[in-house]
């Protein structure tokens, strides 16, 4: 369950940033627009989850939190100058933080969780 659930919140991150920055630039509310600038992200995602394996243990800070962070934004970044889509140094920049306080964010608040939830021990 925690495998999906990690999956699902990073997903949500994802759509979270492109909802938000779609909304600030007053673009269009179309479906269309939004996968458009979604898709990017989203398969930066996935990479990033397929390469660190991150179903293992997706609430990892490091490896898998750092690894699907950096994944997301470079190949997202990638694909979007390959799809003709800007890559504005600002943009870049907000992304990077914006998606860096998301994805480890919830990994960061899940762990603290945890550690609460834990038996003391003594």
């Amino acid at each position: 369950m925690r495998k999906v659930l990690g999956g699902v919140v990073d997903v949500l991150c994802v759509l979270v940033f492109v909802g938000i920055g779609r909304a600030s630039h007053e673009e269009a509310a179309s479906v269309g627009g939004f996968l458009s600038t979604a898709w990017p992200f989203l398969v930066g995602l996935g990479v990033g989850w397929g390469l660190l394996r991150a179903w293992r243990r997706p609430e990892e800070v490091f490896p898998a939190g750092v690894g699907i962070w950096v994944s997301t934004v470079a190949v997202g970044m990638v694909l979007r100058v390959v799809s003709g889509q800007g890559t504005a140094l600002a943009f870049v920049v907000v992304a990077t933080v914006f998606l860096g306080a998301a994805l480890l964010g919830w990994r960061l608040v899940a762990r603290v969780a945890a550690a609460r939830k834990a038996p003391a021990s003594g």
